[in-house]
């Protein structure tokens, strides 16, 4: 009988195999966490433009709210409509409107817009028909911030004389009492 001699292979991983899968592991590793480092900063500049757009976004639509909700004196058949009280340069406009109250209902108040500083302010009493007392302290709310400049432009006539057009760039304009 002839023996054979059988040779085993040891079971396991070598040095070289080990080696080479930690290198790997390693890179990949790297890897995810260079695209979770980005994902985040991503993430933040997405966060940081869609804060800015909702900004301005909730400061158009209470200045659309505002603007398009200025009560009218009431006319008669042919003449046409005209606002309680209106005032406007190329920088600011006065104007008597219903405010918000945030809870449904709207308060008749004195309202300015004008640009001061950088920033868009909001200021308001709320309006009384009489002159007799104390007029409570104005309210000044800050819209929007960052504001460079403020060009404001009105459809109207300068004069009773004259044809509507736009008015602005420094012109004046008020409706007529």
């Amino acid at each position: 009988m002839t023996a054979t001699v059988q040779h085993r292979r040891p079971t396991g991983f070598t040095l070289l195999e080990m080696l080479v899968a930690l290198i790997v592991l390693g890179f990949l590793v790297v890897g995810l966490s260079q695209g979770v480092r980005t994902g985040l900063q991503l993430w933040a500049t997405q966060t940081r433009r869609t804060s800015g757009t909702a900004e301005l976004d909730s400061t158009s639509r209470i200045l659309r709210t505002l603007l398009s909700g200025i009560p009218v004196v009431p006319t008669t058949a042919g003449t046409p409509p005209r606002a309680i009280a209106f005032k406007g340069t190329a920088e600011r406009v006065d104007f008597v409107g219903d405010l918000p109250t945030g809870l449904g209902t709207a308060n008749r108040a004195d309202i300015t817009l004008s640009l001061q500083g950088e920033r868009l302010i909001l200021v308001w009493t709320p309006h009384r028909h009489e002159l007799a007392g104390t007029m409570p302290a104005p309210s000044e709310t800050e819209l929007l911030r960052g504001i460079a400049r403020l060009d404001l432009a009105y459809w109207g006539s300068a004069s009773p004389d004259s044809p509507p057009g736009w008015l602005g760039n420094g012109m004046a304009w008020h409706s007529p009492n």
